[in-house]
């Protein structure tokens, strides 16, 4: 069974098994997260079933196994000629979650 969901702006395909990165969700490390906005859902035996805008009353749980941040990105503005430069970095929080099951 596969389906997809939407969490912080963001559409994910997911499976039961599967870990990702996605933006910080401000829980505990090892706490139960569940997403109730599923966009679709796909079974086994090819059936689909498309939600407008969401699916009713299905939802997919997830357990968070790591809160952290990425890889420092190095922002670099400049403006030619004109003595401009400016340099920041950035790194982006991320909450690793592994999908435990899929509730349609």
């Amino acid at each position: 069974m596969t389906a997809i969901i939407e969490t912080c702006g963001k559409q994910y395909r997911v499976n039961p098994g599967d870990t990702l990165f996605v933006e910080k969700l401000g829980v505990e490390d090892g706490q139960s997260v569940t997403f109730d906005r599923v966009l679709a859902i796909f079974n086994d035996d090819g059936t689909a079933t498309i939600g407008k805008p969401v699916v009713e009353g299905a939802s997919v749980t997830a357990t968070a196994v790591k809160t952290g941040k990425s890889k420092k990105i190095i922002v670099y503005k400049m403006h030619a000629k004109k003595n401009y430069r400016r340099k920041q970095g950035h790194r982006q929080p991320y909450t690793k979650v592994t999908i435990d099951a899929i509730n349609a």
